[in-house]
């Protein structure tokens, strides 16, 4: 009984459908990460290349993810996923192709990435979106949760098969397989019906200026919301670092760890995050924000092993922990979101979200590309996690984050009312 209580979610023909496409698109994503910074390493063994791909990525997605809010709250949601996914397809498989047959350069790649980041633009205001949508309001920190785990479940072994099939065959075969698990998404997506949306009966649409003021009135008065989203801009820079490119280089250089053993590192991440899960499917987080921010402190455990003791166990240990931290977060900020802001601004709201999180990524992933060559990497480590600490725990001096509880009303009929409360 208990187990058909924790996936109860699934008993919903719409959400069953997305959550199978998500699940069998992720299936080849998983891999992309330890597939790209080897093929990028294959190309070009330096930080810069890497950060240069990886920073190309992250600043066209920024440039584009608020007009991918707009559209996402304008027209279908899983249209909207639908195209973004025959896109990433079409991109993944011409990576693919050259790599696999040895002709990419370092040029070609950073292109095809940064056409990639420009897909996900659109593609992650658009999954905000539809949760609300296709499971009852009740269920939705269930809901996230299975998500979550399916996601996580598949980076367990994602990782370590990416890193195989480098040393094996090469990282484009990877890539391949990315590629037609998106195809397959396409067509599961399909099967999703959402509820016809009211503003689809004629009415004219406003302007786009004015959908974005909309969107961002409704970001700046929720003050939990733009602190977590100011806090996460300085931390993911941080991280993406050190883990996106200090990171490989280090287990490239390390006899412990190596290709293969950065893949094993990342899929215990993993492991922490779907046994945090298993957790999260039966625990009803009472303050998501005030928990979910003590949690992300311990990102900075793998920051500190990376720096002082390179091995691939006590490393994996770290990236365990760190992956069960980051669920507690990420399930709570969820369903925070789906319970405090009105659907109709969800995708337009989350797109601030994105922006706000992921605007200093490049930035970071270029400095510390830049870091590697001018600062010892163990002196470079320790420094990053303290900050990254500092900077988490002070999104609690913040009443609202600290104090922000579940809450079962329709922010759409409530209005401030629920974020009133939350500061009360």
């Amino acid at each position: 009984m208990r187990i058909q209580e924790s996936l109860g979610a699934l008993g919903d023909r719409r959400f069953a459908w997305y959550f199978t496409a998500r699940t069998v698109s992720t299936a080849g994503s998983v891999m992309v990460p330890v597939a790209l910074a080897f093929a990028v390493l294959h190309i070009d063994q330096s930080a810069g290349a890497l950060a240069q791909v990886l920073g190309v990525r992250t600043l066209t997605m920024v440039v584009f993810l608020l007009v991918g809010g707009v559209v996402a709250d304008r027209f279908s949601r899983i249209v909207v996923l639908q195209v973004s996914h025959v896109l990433t397809c079409l991109t993944q498989a011409l990576a693919a192709y050259l790599i696999i047959s040895g002709d990419a350069t370092l040029t070609q790649v950073t292109v095809i990435e940064g056409v990639n980041g420009a897909v996900s633009a659109f593609t992650m205001p658009a999954m905000m979106g539809v949760v609300p949508l296709v499971v009852d309001r009740s269920r939705l920190q269930q809901a996230n949760a299975l998500l979550s785990f399916s996601r996580s479940g598949l980076s367990i072994i994602g990782p370590a098969v990416a890193g195989l099939l480098v040393v094996g065959v090469g990282p484009g075969w990877a890539l391949a397989v990315d590629a037609l698990t998106y195809a397959v998404a396409t067509v599961c997506l399909a099967r999703v019906g959402l509820p016809r949306r009211s503003d689809e009966a004629g009415a004219p649409r406003p302007s786009l200026v004015r959908e974005l003021r909309e969107g961002w009135g409704e970001f700046t008065r929720r003050e939990w919301l733009w602190v977590i989203v100011l806090v996460f801009g300085l931390t993911n820079a941080i991280h993406t670092g050190v883990v996106g490119v200090l990171g490989p280089l280090i287990a490239k250089s390390s006899a412990s760890i190596g290709e293969a053993g950065w893949g094993i590192v990342l899929s215990a991440e993993a492991v922490g995050t779907v046994l945090m899960t298993l957790v999260m499917l039966r625990l009803r987080l009472r303050h998501p924000l005030r928990t979910g921010m003590l949690a992300i402190c311990v990102l900075a455990v793998p920051m500190v092993l990376l720096g002082v003791a390179p091995a691939l166990v006590p490393v994996a240990v770290g990236f365990f922990l760190a992956g069960a931290a980051v669920e507690v977060f990420g399930v709570g900020w969820s369903t925070a979101l789906h319970e405090h802001v009105p659907v109709s601004v969800l995708s337009r709201v989350s797109s601030y979200d994105a922006l706000g999180s992921f605007v200093a990524i490049p930035i970071g992933t270029f400095l510390y590309g830049w870091l590697a060559t001018a600062v010892a990497t163990e002196t470079l480590m320790l420094v990053s996690a303290g900050v990254y600490v500092v900077i988490s725990l002070s999104a609690l001096l913040s009443r609202s984050v600290r104090d922000l509880s579940r809450t079962s009303e329709d922010p759409a009929t409530t209005g401030a009312a629920a974020d009133e409360r939350a500061r009360s």
